[in-house]
């Protein structure tokens, strides 16, 4: 089955074309991403498996517009893959907020549409893009099954008392304030995955997954199913990231507001763009770029790696806590996969669970690769993530079930 997956962010779209022959058995025709999407310039970027690189500057006044150039790439008679669109048997779109409505993915109705908007006041940077992507690919390909996979889903399995925040419980009836999580979709495939590596059974085992990249989070996983996650009501709880705080006390922000007569929109950009890394760098929000500073001996850049570590480190004793034992710690997305150092830095400071570092099979970057000894009474492994092939995964069983 041809499945095309789509990741439609405000202003950029990413997508992946994937033969899906079932499950674990798939090729990747194309992959690519359009940027500057609402601007009077846009690029495409589109590679198709064993051709040059297309790129293309063209003005992309929406995600209609953005669709159409992708779908004219994958035709394209010398960049391209298909000789027609009909070649396409279903679209898998990346959907950030699911709330509570979606515990799993969906085929994409009217209803869920719907739902979908209503979800929107929880992620309105992220679900209305998605929402524009799935009608976009409904103008191009009306005929063409859709369906959403959700960052939320993965998480829904959390029991009360880790997803309620304390709070008059008003809100949470009122509003959906709540603790939803996101990544799911790259936890639930590292865990699954990284489980079968190890040689556990997912369905007997206790796991912790860090997602880490410019968005990182935590979770905690049994048996296969989420129990807590660090990231929150939005994406902007738990870790420090690329430009998001992480946690900070509440009181913190009234006080800035105060201070700066900030509106809560401005105090939401300070938190949500100018914090985390850049903010307490005062230098970028790429990891790569302090690891560089910090090798030349900036400061600032040293204190955000610390304290990177230092968090990684608190939330995975944290989790081992919550689980009663953890078999199996996980490090994953672009720090995760590609940073040697931070992985070293946390598992030094994890000897009291019995993990028993490889420093020889650390040196590894984007290779599932377990980097415990023999005799480590927990496992680390660096397993690389795959969200685009999860999402590819859960469009093709659907789809297939719903013509059964």
């Amino acid at each position: 089955m041809i499945i095309l997956v789509l990741n439609c962010g405000s202003s950029s779209l990413k997508y992946q074309l994937l033969d899906m022959k079932n499950d674990e058995v798939y090729d990747l025709l194309a992959k690519g991403i359009v940027e500057r999407i609402g601007m009077e310039v846009g690029c495409l970027k589109h590679q198709a498996t064993d051709k040059e690189t297309l790129v293309k500057e063209l003005p992309i006044e929406n995600h209609t517009v953005a669709i159409k150039a992708v779908l004219e790439a994958l035709l394209d008679k010398e960049f391209g893959v298909l000789t027609t669109l009909e070649d396409i048997e279903a679209v898998g779109h990346r959907v950030v907020h699911g709330a509570e409505e979606f515990v799993c993915s969906q085929l994409i109705t009217d209803e869920v549409v719907a739902q979908l908007e209503k979800c929107s006041v929880f992620a309105p940077l992220h679900n209305p893009a998605n929402i524009l992507g799935i009608k976009a690919v409904t103008e191009a390909l009306p005929t063409v099954p859709q369906v959403g996979v959700f960052d939320t889903a993965f998480h829904q399995s959390m029991p009360a008392y880790a997803y309620m925040y304390g709070l008059p419980y008003e809100y949470y009836e009122k509003y959906g304030i709540r603790r939803y999580g996101f990544h799911g979709t790259s936890h639930k495939y590292v865990s699954a995955k990284g489980a079968k590596f190890a040689g556990l059974e997912l369905e007997n085992s206790k796991i912790v997954t860090c997602h880490l990249g410019n968005g990182s989070s935590i979770a905690a996983v049994v048996n296969g199913k989420s129990i807590d996650t660090t990231m929150g009501f939005t994406p902007l709880e738990g870790l420090i990231m690329g430009t998001r705080s992480g946690s900070v006390d509440p009181d913190v922000v009234t006080y800035i507001q105060e201070k700066e007569g900030l509106s809560a929109k401005e105090m939401s950009t300070v938190l949500n763009k100018k914090s985390g890394f850049l903010g307490l760098s005062c230098l970028s929000s790429d990891a790569r770029d302090l690891d560089d500073a910090a090798n030349e001996g900036n400061p600032k850049a040293k204190l955000v790696l610390k304290k990177l570590t230092y968090e990684i480190t608190k939330y995975i004793g944290a989790y081992a806590a919550a689980m009663n034992g953890v078999d199996l710690i996980i490090f994953t997305g672009g720090i995760g996969e590609n940073n040697s150092r931070l992985r070293r830095r946390v598992c030094e400071n994890l000897t009291y669970l019995g993990v028993k570092f490889d420093y020889d099979a650390n040196v590894v970057r984007g290779v599932d690769t377990i980097i415990t000894l023999p005799d480590s009474k927990v496992k680390v492994a660096l397993i690389t993530t795959n969200e685009e092939l999860m999402i590819a995964r859960d469009t093709m069983n659907i789809v297939q079930n719903e013509e059964e």
